[in-house]
């Protein structure tokens, strides 16, 4: 199992970003994986290559840019975020590859909780859920968004999954640049859940899935 610990929250981002860049870049071979969860103070943030015209309208909430991968997306209370520091050349894994375990990891995650159908969609890495509202991409609505950074053979950042937040905020923005982008949460879905316990239940996923393919 992967060492996993809650930080105090809700936290500015900027200082869980810089913690685990300093994390990352002082690591050695020895350095055990962790996986840190968190709730963000509301922030939008931008990927390494996210487009700032898909802001729309940021009000009172800050945009910060992130070295990540991906667009823009939202955090906020409500929301879990999984950052896994991990060293992916002792894994033994390919970034395609350890994606598609963050992915599955979430989607049994909301199995478990009951949320059946979650999914990915091509080319729009992140996990997807039936949805029939009006603003649903081919009949999905995004629940987890990901992002990651690779650095001398580590990644950093990580999954965030909608738990019970206000969601708002997505209106602000294209969510991971897809104009008109549904976002849910969990408890749009029919489910009422603790977040902490969802957080537990996500990391161990994660871990799960990473000792299985080694």
């Amino acid at each position: 199992m992967i060492a996993t610990r809650w930080l105090p929250g809700p936290a500015p981002y900027q200082d869980v970003f810089e913690a685990m860049r300093t994390f990352t870049q002082t690591r050695t071979a020895e350095t055990p994986d962790e996986i840190w969860l968190v709730e963000h103070e509301p922030v939008y943030t931008l990927g390494q290559a996210g487009k700032p015209e898909h802001i729309l309208n940021a009000a009172n909430i800050p945009v910060v840019r992130s070295n990540r991968g991906g667009q823009v997306t939202y955090h906020g209370p409500g929301q879990v975020v999984a950052y896994c520091l991990l060293d992916l050349r002792r894994l033994g894994l390919f970034v395609k590859e350890y994606v598609w375990h963050l992915e599955q990891a979430v989607i049994n995650v909301l199995a478990n909780f009951g949320i059946q159908g979650a999914c990915r969609k091509a080319s729009a890495p992140g996990v997807y859920v039936p949805w029939a509202g009006d603003q649903a991409y081919d009949g999905l609505a995004k629940i987890a968004a990901l992002g990651i950074k690779v650095s001398n053979g580590c990644a950093y950042h990580g999954v965030a999954l909608n738990v019970d937040m206000d969601l708002a905020p997505y209106l602000g923005i294209n969510p991971c640049g897809y104009q008109g982008l549904e976002t849910v949460d969990m408890a749009s879905c029919g489910v009422q859940a603790d977040i902490r316990q969802v957080g537990q239940a996500l990391a161990a996923e994660i871990s799960s899935q990473l000792q299985a393919r080694c």
